[in-house]
């Protein structure tokens, strides 16, 4: 089964969130979720529609620090990709979360991990989240011989909403300066998942 070990959480005004990337292998029925080792495995399982997850640069060195990236349809799978007694987090839910501090600018710096952001652009963590830069897999047009399905690690954390409207994915990332939401990702690209707490 998927169970979560052990893992750390914060209450952050009436929410309780994860402070880890979700980094599991398993949906919440015990079923496995594919890996895709390759740039051609993780294309076709987009293509295909299929479940699946990777390391950043496919190295697991990333594992304990970033977690696992996970495409489109790993987190709507039916089978729930969350640990039982948690979900993942919707754009609602985002959006209370920066609410809940005092403007854009003080909610990015209160939860930004105090380590691991490049050029000094840590932020105080003071409510406990721990958002790091772990980077994105990403699919898109090879030029020449120099593309690199993996991006901005150090730099940007991305992380899927459990949102969906028709067709649409949603997303939030964060950079140096804030956290936003955006639409229209590629349901093939690989980001990161943030689990919240179920309400009893």
């Amino acid at each position: 089964m998927n169970e979560l070990i052990k893992t750390n959480s914060v209450k952050i005004g009436e929410q309780e969130w994860m402070i880890e990337n979700l980094n599991v292998e398993n949906f919440r029925n015990g079923d496995p979720i594919f890996e895709a080792k390759t740039d051609e495995k993780w294309e076709d399982a987009g293509k295909k529609g299929k479940p699946a997850w990777c390391y950043y640069n496919n190295d697991p060195e990333n594992d304990k620090k970033y977690g696992k990236l996970y495409n489109w349809y790993a987190v709507n799978d039916p089978n729930e990709l969350a640990p039982k007694g948690w979900h993942i987090s919707s754009n609602d839910e985002w959006d209370r979360l920066i609410d809940y501090f005092d403007g854009l600018d003080d909610a990015t710096n209160k939860i930004k991990a105090i380590d691991g952001w490049n050029y000094n652009r840590n932020g105080n963590n003071e409510s406990g989240f721990t958002a790091i830069p772990g980077g994105c897999r990403v699919y898109e047009v090879s030029f020449e011989n120099n593309y690199c399905p993996f991006h901005d690690i150090g730099y940007y954390g991305y992380w899927w909403s459990s949102t969906k409207y028709f067709n649409i994915s949603w997303c939030w990332f964060m950079g140096y300066n804030g956290i936003y939401k955006s639409e229209h990702h590629k349901k093939i690209n690989g980001f990161s998942v943030r689990c919240i707490k179920d309400k009893r």
